[in-house]
């Protein structure tokens, strides 16, 4: 076969180089989204898009809230296990997100926040909120990734 009837390499994800700070939202997804990919999806078990979507979700939302709400990010890890990614976000603020409420409707005029956070204590698992002795906090959670076919 020649060279040129040969078809193209599928192209790498575009991310940021190693070590490379996170200081984005879109900057988090993608480094997320390529850690899914070099994790479940090159070796054959691609991961469940519903799970992606999930984790995308939830890397945007709490990086976003570090930004407008926490003075800034001051950290951003990423660790796959065996079941999922264990994501810590880390800001420049003590205050922890207000808790979220019940079923029951909020009394009229009274506002808890956006949305960010109910979303992100709806789709993630084992949320703890770590305040940090020089200042700040760590939010930390689990993203279950199952794999494409596997049990729901």
């Amino acid at each position: 076969m020649k060279e040129e009837e040969r078809a193209p390499a599928p192209p790498e994800p575009r991310t940021e180089p190693p070590g490379t700070p996170v200081r984005t939202a879109a900057a988090a997804r993608a480094r997320a989204r390529a850690l899914v990919d070099a994790r479940w999806n090159r070796v054959g078990r691609p991961a469940r898009e519903e799970d992606v979507i999930d984790l995308l979700l939830v890397v945007s939302e709490l990086v976003t809230n570090a930004l407008r709400h926490g003075g800034g990010l001051a950290g951003f890890e990423m660790t796959p296990v065996r079941d999922g990614i264990r994501l810590a976000v880390r800001d420049h603020r003590d205050e922890a997100p207000a808790p979220v409420g019940g079923p029951a409707p909020l009394p009229a005029g009274h506002r808890v926040g956006g949305y960010g956070w109910p979303l992100i204590v709806r789709l993630a698992r084992q949320i703890v909120i770590d305040r940090l002795p020089t200042g700040g906090k760590t939010i930390s959670v689990f993203l279950p990734v199952r794999t494409a076919g596997g049990p729901a």
